[in-house]
């Protein structure tokens, strides 16, 4: 990773360790579970070496940045307004937002409750909230409602030296990092605390209304994804007002950014040029 600038942002009590490299069009990349900032290793330089200010935030609970204790402190509301501070905090009106897993969850909702701060969108995996969720898309999220078992999803999930992230992770991401940062006391609750304030279950109705997406936005998923299902990507372009681009990238697994970075670093280029 190319040499750059920290500095921590405060956010309501929640102390933010961010990133920057490079100078011109501001990029703001948000990554997701169980990751920090150092998920964008190869797109980092690359970016930066093409004209491009690369901010880079470890997202709440994750990373270098603050563990709140309350479920409540993982709500996207709250997170959105980390993206708004940490945007303020670089002295930046609006950005390109890509993000992946969570960090796509954030730039969806970033994208529809502060349009002003999103030039263009690139999201990776995970498609917008509203697009129909597909009977494979529940069995792959069964994990999910492990998740929100406080106590017991923390016990199964580090019992025998992380046996089930091992293998839930099917060796891809970056699994020696994972286990020494969820190893930290209270890392891994406040991980987990992302699906416990977001996805916990709920009475069957409609979904409420939520506010378009007009800027363009780049899709992404790849076929080798274990825990989300394409075709809802790819149905995410009918809640997308903007332009929409949809692309596959086949054989990379879930961490895309590591598995096909030339590939994901092409089209990053070419759509936020």
């Amino acid at each position: 990773m190319s040499a750059g600038q920290s500095r921590e942002v405060a956010v309501g009590g929640v102390r933010l360790h961010v990133e920057e490299h490079g100078s011109g069009t501001p990029v703001l990349l948000i990554h997701g579970w169980p990751d920090s900032g150092y998920l964008w290793r190869h797109q980092i330089p690359f970016l930066a070496g093409h004209g491009f200010r690369v901010i880079v935030p470890d997202m709440r609970g994750l990373g270098r940045s603050d563990r709140p204790p309350e479920v409540a402190d993982y709500a996207l509301a709250k997170v959105i307004g980390d993206v708004a501070a940490v945007l303020d905090a670089a002295g930046v009106e609006a950005a390109h937002v890509v993000g992946h897993d969570w960090g796509a969850a954030v730039a969806w909702f970033t994208a529809m409750f502060l349009p002003d701060r999103v030039m263009r969108l690139a999201v990776l995996s995970v498609g917008h909230p509203r697009a129909p969720r597909t009977m494979r898309q529940n069995e792959m999220a069964w994990y999910q409602l492990l998740f929100q078992f406080e106590g017991i999803a923390e016990a199964t999930i580090q019992f025998n030296d992380w046996a089930w992230l091992r293998e839930f992770s099917r060796g891809d991401g970056d699994l020696k990092r994972y286990i020494a940062d969820l190893s930290r006391p209270g890392a891994l609750t406040a991980s987990l605390n992302w699906y416990r304030a977001n996805l916990a279950p709920r009475m069957p109705g409609s979904p409420r209304q939520l506010p378009p997406v007009t800027m363009p936005v780049l899709g992404i998923w790849s076929t080798g994804d274990h825990y989300l299902d394409g075709e809802r990507m790819e149905k995410s372009g009918a809640c997308v007002d903007g332009p929409w681009r949809y692309e596959v990238i086949p054989g990379a697994s879930h961490w895309i950014p590591l598995d096909a970075p030339d590939r994901l670093n092409e089209l990053l280029l070419d759509w936020l040029r």
